[in-house]
């Protein structure tokens, strides 16, 4: 073999090929931009006409340990801000906590505004993916290492604006929901673009929930979509 021979396989060996189309790259994007969390309600929009009259009497018991829970939450991610602001970890046992608390929260809620007829189970579970033993899932990824010490310590001012719109959606999705519950006493059906709201309503809310307990540093969108 000559030397030029030599020369030119060397060259050919440094050519590396590119494995990672635009495509690929766009996805990845797409994924790491993705909000760490996921909200999901069954589809069947078909409820019982009697279940208006009763369900707020049948989600009682649920309402007073969400609502313990909630102030367990408030403790927990008082603690967790001065834990991050020290060491800019979240420990993953003070993220389940919370993650528990919402999903318990959440299920409690969906099924009180008749997204499911599942009654929720007494189900307290401190995991970060949904346990799937019921048929309204939350799941967050929430963010234990690498923490941005900057905006965890401005939170409560950064969560002003979210409040703000937070505020607007909650006066419509009540008029929303006080419609789709008049529908669903005299049709039996809840109708699709209510329910859309309401899911959205829910959706908007853990988000916030998520970014105000201090388990994402990543900002949430002001809409009622994905």
């Amino acid at each position: 073999m000559s030397q030029s021979d030599a020369g030119g396989d060397e060259v050919k060996a440094l050519v590396v090929p590119d494995l990672h189309s635009d495509q690929d790259v766009q996805r990845g994007l797409r994924m790491s931009d993705a909000f760490p969390m996921q909200y999901g309600v069954p589809e069947d929009n078909s409820v019982a006409n009697w279940r208006p009259l009763v369900h707020w009497a049948m989600a009682i018991p649920h309402m007073i340990i969400a609502s313990v829970l909630l102030f367990v939450v408030e403790i927990v991610a008082f603690i967790s801000w001065f834990v991050i602001m020290f060491t800019g970890k979240l420990p993953e046992g003070m993220a389940n906590v919370m993650i528990m608390a919402m999903r318990y929260s959440t299920r409690t809620n969906s099924h009180l505004l008749g997204l499911t007829e599942t009654y929720p189970p007494f189900s307290f579970d401190t995991v970060a993916e949904d346990p799937g033993d019921h048929d309204v899932t939350l799941s967050i990824q929430a963010a234990l290492e690498d923490r941005n010490r900057v905006t965890v310590f401005f939170r409560i001012f950064m969560l002003i604006p979210l409040l703000i719109v937070g505020y607007i959606w909650e006066i419509i999705a009540g008029i929303v929901m006080l419609i789709a519950w008049f529908a669903v006493l005299f049709t039996g059906r809840y109708p699709v673009g209510l329910r859309n709201i309401t899911v959205g309503f829910f959706r908007y809310f853990n988000r916030m929930g998520v970014y105000g307990f201090l388990l994402t540093d990543q900002y949430p969108s002001f809409s009622l979509t994905e």
